[in-house]
């Protein structure tokens, strides 16, 4: 069982390996889609968080409205009362009091659910502005990304074709390899002239060179003769003047 969870193990990693060298590829071949992708899904979770947060500052709304309402109820009672009482009327001063009371003990209930919710509606203002600036710096960041990454892809391109290596049917590679074959081809048949030329007697031809040829002694010697009978010519030659 351990051998085979070893081969299983083994097996897995390599189709885990291809499988991540294939979207690797995939991303690098569709960067800049990919980035501005992300982007997008950035203002997506923005409308998501937008809409939660409106709904919470709805309902903090919605209170505020409620609570407002029993503010203006009791302050507009208060003044029933001193109107009452302004015309003498206390039992009717002590009834719009009455009603105060109950507007206050409404406004006292709702005093702490608005406070909570005034609190997260700021808080979720303050959320989103945030996020919006992230998403502007995010907006900029990606355009510098994809102008770094064809940059960098422009560079590798270049330096590999001035390096010789890279895509199987670089020109500059091909070239390369023609040099090195022709090279090849030299030095062998180099070697083969000289593999010829071994079995020479070296000496023997020169000897033979010798017999087709004049050496310096010979030329000395037909110089010598053609002296001498000069010579004997001069001796033969009768004196001048007579």
């Amino acid at each position: 069982m351990g051998f085979f969870s070893d081969i299983f193990n083994r097996t897995g990693r390599v189709v885990r390996g291809q499988a991540n060298q294939a979207v690797s590829a995939l991303e690098d071949a569709n960067f800049e889609a990919t980035v501005q992708q992300t982007v997008a899904d950035m203002k997506t979770e923005l409308n998501n968080v937008v809409r939660s947060s409106a709904t919470a500052m709805s309902n903090y709304n919605q209170l505020d409205a409620e609570y407002q309402k029993y503010v203006k109820q009791s302050v507009d009672w208060k003044a029933r009362a001193q109107q009452a009482l302004d015309a003498g009327n206390e039992d009717l001063a002590r009834k719009a009091l009455a009603k105060k009371g109950e507007s206050d003990r409404q406004v006292a209930s709702l005093q702490s659910a608005v406070d909570s919710a005034r609190t997260a509606s700021e808080a979720l203002k303050s959320q989103v502005l945030d996020l919006k600036h992230k998403i502007e710096e995010g907006e900029r960041t990606a355009s510098t990304l994809v102008a770094r990454k064809n940059a960098a892809m422009a560079q590798r391109k270049v330096s590999e074709a001035l390096a010789g290596v890279g895509k199987a049917d670089n020109a500059f590679a091909t070239l390369s390899n023609f040099e090195k074959s022709v090279a090849k081809e030299e030095a062998t048949a180099k070697a083969f002239g000289e593999l010829a030329a071994a079995g020479k007697d070296d000496n023997l031809e020169a000897e033979f060179a010798k017999l087709q040829g004049h050496t310096v002694d010979d030329e000395l010697e037909a110089l010598k003769r053609e002296r001498r009978i000069s010579v004997e010519i001069q001796k033969e030659l009768p004196p001048a003047g007579r």
